[in-house]
């Protein structure tokens, strides 16, 4: 695929992503968001690296792959006790992490 194919695809799905954190109210679509803007990144540095022909955006790649796994684990974990614990997953009736 063309290098601005793929920035644009990945433009569109960073917003898609962005929207669906902003409007959703449910957990789990939220985490979905986030990891559909990680994905949009990946694939706007797998284009970079097709520019430029360095390794710099693969690299860049494994770091964001790393971090979107850490991000999944420990979201699911708290979501599975919420779950279990509160039996919600709207994010208006979360006042248990107020601090």
């Amino acid at each position: 695929m063309d290098a601005k194919i793929c920035i644009i695809c990945g433009l569109i799905l960073f917003f898609v992503g962005f929207f669906a954190l902003l409007y959703r109210k449910n957990i789990i679509f939220m985490m979905l968001g986030i990891e559909m803007m990680l994905n949009a990144a990946n694939l706007v540095f797998a284009a970079g690296t097709q520019i430029y022909h360095n390794a710099d955006g693969q690299i860049m790649i494994f770091f964001i792959m790393a971090i979107a796994a850490c991000e999944a684990a420990v979201g699911l974990a708290m979501l599975i006790w919420l779950s279990r614990n509160r039996k919600i997953m709207d994010t208006d009736h979360l006042t248990l992490l107020r601090g």
